[in-house]
């Protein structure tokens, strides 16, 4: 029997492990490697050729995109995508017939997507999958790493422009959802947010910039160059010196609101 030559990309280790070992369950593939990030990942695909690859799309510097761009004209192996995209992501990837694994991944959908490989590869149809992933790819006008829902066409989705409802948060192999609708407040500390909830703080490698746009702006307003409140939480605001504002929120946590976004407390004001 042939078996499935399989690459595993992801730059969290405990994560290449996790997947290793569940994959060992299934006696057609064989994982001849991992890597680490993006870049080690095109080398081992043209050195390797894999049959198969499960290809982390939120990685530092390099992401799973710019692998299968920078692979474009060349022979692909079948891709799967591990990802934390939102579920208008995950019909995007359904329309394009791209296979995905939503993380945390569940035992059932990973074997979904493993019989799926296994009928591209009986029915020799993996080349006509891999030339719509590789359309869809280079129409991308530098594809964010999260929003893919923005990219596409109305068409392939919906015109109405959608927004996160939960945040997963990667942390020492370990994924933890945060529901949007939970967080108090949010700062920033350089490249990371601190998402501030009701009984714990999580951190998440994101710009501001990024978060503004992932977040639904009737909710979620910037008070401060480094600070985003959900206005659901605001029990308090008060006038201080200086023309700033000191917001007290429902769990007794306050925020300094500059003046240069006295904007988005008008409708406190």
């Amino acid at each position: 029997m042939n078996k499935i030559r399989t690459l595993l990309v992801d730059d969290e280790p405990l994560a290449l492990q996790g997947l290793k070992i569940r994959l060992e369950q299934f006696d057609d593939l064989e994982v001849v490697d991992t890597a680490s990030n993006g870049r080690e990942a095109v080398k081992k695909i043209r050195s390797e050729k894999p049959d198969l690859v499960f290809l982390d799309i939120q990685m530092p510097g390099m992401g799973g995109f710019d692998v299968v761009k920078a692979l474009a004209n060349e022979e692909l192996p079948i891709i799967i995508f591990a990802t934390a995209f939102d579920k208008y992501a995950i019909q995007a990837f359904e329309t394009h017939a791209t296979d995905y694994l939503l993380k945390p991944i569940e035992e059932e959908r990973l074997e979904q997507a493993i019989s799926r490989v296994r009928e591209q590869i009986s029915e020799h149809i993996a080349i006509e999958q891999n030339a719509k992933l590789i359309d869809l790819i280079r129409n991308m006008d530098d594809p964010p790493e999260i929003e893919l829902s923005e990219i596409l066409t109305a068409d392939d989705i919906t015109t109405k422009k959608q927004f996160e409802s939960q945040f997963s948060i990667k942390d020492r192999g370990e994924i933890t959802l945060v529901s949007v609708s939970s967080i108090q407040w949010i700062d920033a500390a350089g490249d990371y947010m601190c998402l501030h909830t009701d009984n714990k703080t999580h951190i998440l490698r994101e710009t501001m910039k990024n978060m503004e746009k992932r977040l639904d702006p009737d909710v979620f307003k910037r008070i401060h160059r480094s600070t985003i409140v959900n206005i659901n939480m605001i029990e308090k605001l008060a006038s201080s010196a200086g023309g700033k504002y000191l917001i007290t929120l429902k769990n007794g946590s306050e925020l300094q609101a500059s003046r240069n976004y006295r904007e988005s407390l008008k409708q406190f004001l």
